[in-house]
């Protein structure tokens, strides 16, 4: 079959040809509008059959008939020798020694090495490209169509010799591609520019802009070209303002990985012009004329506003980023089209998906620490007055020691039924409260570190009203194996003893403790984030759980006091031992009667509870965010996008069945070497004529 496919390749038309892979008649194949996308796809099957062809004949299976010209071009009598060029350059670089075209797409230079194969026309080793060769293919490509090669200009010459006889290798000619388009812009400017003045006016440059540099514009730019300088009143376009304009296209990628160093990972941070500019400085490539025309064209973004964001950014490149991707996204829904639209029932929906997702993370991290939480009570309402005997635990260890020695496995989870049914609603309403705070004092990325410190206070002050009642309930159960007598209590004989008053014992030991460890632990944590964020400010899942560990130190450390008369308040009166009558009281008795290190008792196990906790809590929130992500044209958590690392030739991965290995970059090749490259050969049109 694959010779009969080559063999038909010799006597048939190009639509024959094509008939027994794609299923299509002549007809239909030279009716179709081959597109850049189309193109490819006809020539990606003629590599891959061509590939399995030379396979055959290194095999033994055929004869090097099979791998010679004839067999791989289109006829040139049924089509326009420029475009059989195209497939012919391309694939006549097979060998049966390296599977040709299959072997270059594997490689890292694969762009450029397909640019070259396609000028390339000579069989010596290494492969070298001539003045012809070049003079062949780039006469006949949209640019040189519209603006004639002048083969006598010096940059020719310089290239090729006063004679047009040097042959380019690989890397010089990789070198001429990248600054042919360059040059040619600056043919047309002197064409146009006849008097020698210095400029040319405003629909030549956009000519210019539209025909050899095209490719280099996005639909924006290329759309607000006239408009660009009718806002500015400018009737001519000045030499320097030519080159800033062009030099600015070609230095996107810079200006976006300055707005990243800035947006510290918040890609919807807006960044005035002054600030951007300042940040510029130490780039000498990027000159304030070009950051000028970038600000002009964001401020026909945003009308009266020079303030610059990664979706202004992504507007401007030609081959737009991707500007949002998260890791093993599961779900991706669009609540609102434009933030324009977010309204009172979004920020509701918007809360109610933060609530739910809180909850997940917050039992997640209460059952990974529960054990630490346990030895933590344990040690602080643990007394260190000698009066009252030989103490039970020397320190945390050995604490954890015993109880899982005399009480068993479950004995460290003693209490984590309340526990969870009460942290599900408490770490839910924190962050939850905590972001709906942060959003309403956020305004184009930023919030003041004040703002910050309050959202965090008003998380911690909303999850008292289920703290209390869940924390005096675990302390109950948690302590209840030190008795060594009698029945252990029960969860629901422990809400009787209390009733609805008795949970809200020690409330306002919970207010003083969890409000200051809210507004320390928040704001900590998001700058955490920003200094373990990687250059493009993306946090990945072990930098949150750093950074919310680490934030955890100083907010559970310093909140510790508080902590410790809570405990002793809502742990059940025993004779013998000391009774609080509220929150002074304790303050003043505990340091009357063990001195102020009492206050500090159970620490290290708080903060060895609180931080994996929240690390583990905050983390699986966050990540949350990520799988099930839905935009509801609010703030996003800092970190979580991923700014795309290229444009089409990186995500344009072809996944048909039929392409295996570097086929299924083909596509991807092929559509790079016109959007890189400005090589944009004639395509394919109804009728079988060329454009």
């Amino acid at each position: 079959m694959v010779k009969l496919y080559f063999m038909k390749m010799e006597n048939k038309k190009l639509g024959e040809a094509f008939e027994p892979n794609l299923g299509l008649s002549s007809a239909q194949v030279l009716c179709l509008p081959l597109t850049r996308s189309g193109l490819t796809e006809k020539l990606l099957h003629l590599a891959k059959h061509r590939a399995t062809a030379l396979s055959t004949v290194s095999n033994g299976g055929g004869s090097d008939r099979w791998s010679t010209s004839r067999y791989v071009e289109p006829p040139l009598e049924t089509v326009d020798k420029a475009v059989a060029l195209k497939p012919g350059q391309i694939l006549r670089e097979s060998t049966p020694r390296d599977q040709g075209f299959e072997s270059t797409l594997c490689k890292p230079d694969a762009l450029y090495l397909t640019a070259f194969e396609m000028f390339n026309r000579s069989s010596e080793q290494p492969a070298r490209i001539s003045f012809e060769d070049f003079f062949d293919l780039i006469s006949v490509t949209r640019s040189v169509q519209w603006a004639p090669l002048n083969v006598q200009s010096d940059f020719i010459r310089r290239y090729f010799g006063k004679d047009r006889n040097n042959r380019l290798g690989y890397l010089e000619f990789c070198q001429l591609l990248r600054d042919f388009h360059g040059e040619q812009a600056l043919e047309a400017f002197q064409r146009f520019d006849s008097e020698k003045k210095g400029a040319i006016s405003a629909a030549q440059f956009c000519e210019i802009m539209s025909t050899v540099k095209g490719h280099m514009l996005s639909d924006f730019v290329r759309s607000h070209l006239a408009d660009f300088f009718k806002g500015h009143g400018a009737q001519s376009v000045t030499f320097p303002v030519f080159t800033a304009f062009i030099s600015l296209l070609d230095k996107l990628e810079l200006v976006r990985r300055i707005y990243l160093t800035l947006a510290k990972g918040n890609l919807q941070t807006a960044l005035p012009e002054k600030e951007f500019l300042h940040a510029a400085q130490p780039y000498a490539q990027v000159t304030p004329l070009e950051l000028e025309i970038l600000f002009s064209f964001v401020e026909m973004m945003h009308t009266g506003r020079r303030e610059i964001t990664f979706e202004d950014l992504t507007r401007l490149q030609p081959y737009p980023l991707e500007g949002t991707t998260y890791p093993w996204p599961l779900t991706t829904v669009k609540a609102v089209e434009k933030p324009s639209e977010r309204g009172r029932l979004i920020v509701a929906v918007e809360s109610l998906y933060r609530f739910g997702l809180g909850s997940i993370g917050g039992a997640t991290g209460a059952t990974a620490v529960y054990p630490i939480d346990l030895v933590k009570t344990r040690m602080q309402n643990q007394r260190s007055n000698r009066s009252f005997g030989e103490l039970m635990y020397r320190n945390s260890w050995d604490c954890f020691k015993k109880v899982f020695r005399y009480e068993g496995f479950f004995g460290l989870y003693r209490g984590l039924a309340p526990q969870l049914a009460g942290i599900i609603p408490e770490k839910a309403i924190k962050l939850t409260v905590n972001d709906f705070v942060r959003d309403k004092f956020t305004d184009a990325g930023r919030i003041p570190f004040w703002a910050e410190v309050l959202a965090g206070g008003c998380g911690g002050a909303s999850q008292v009203m289920f703290t209390n009642p869940v924390e005096i309930v675990k302390i109950r159960l948690q302590t209840a194996g030190e008795v060594q007598t009698g029945k252990l209590p029960s969860l629901p004989s422990v809400l009787r003893q209390l009733g609805f008053a008795g949970l809200y014992k020690g409330a306002s030991a919970c207010f003083m403790r969890d409000i200051p460890f809210s507004a320390i632990y928040f704001p900590f944590y998001a700058h955490a984030k920003l200094w373990f964020a990687d250059k493009d400010g993306h946090n990945d899942p072990w930098s949150l759980f750093c950074a919310a560990f680490i934030a955890g130190v100083p907010a559970a450390g310093l909140c510790t006091p508080p902590d410790v008369v809570k405990t002793r308040l809502q742990v059940p009166a025993s004779t013998g031992k000391t009774h609080y009558s509220g929150l002074l009281d304790g303050f003043r008795e505990v340091w009357r009667e063990e001195g102020f290190r009492a206050f500090w008792k159970g620490s290290a196990a708080r903060i060895l509870r609180s931080s994996p906790q929240f690390g583990v809590t905050l983390m699986v929130y966050e990540l949350l965010q990520r799988m099930f992500f839905v935009d509801f044209g609010g703030t996003r958590p800092a970190g979580s996008e991923r700014p795309g690392a290229g444009g089409s030739y990186d995500k344009a991965i072809d996944h048909h069945p039929d392409h295996i290995g570097g086929y299924r970059l083909a596509r991807a090749t092929l559509a790079g070497v016109q959007s890189k490259f400005g090589l944009f050969l004639p395509t394919f049109k109804a009728g079988a004529k060329t454009s």
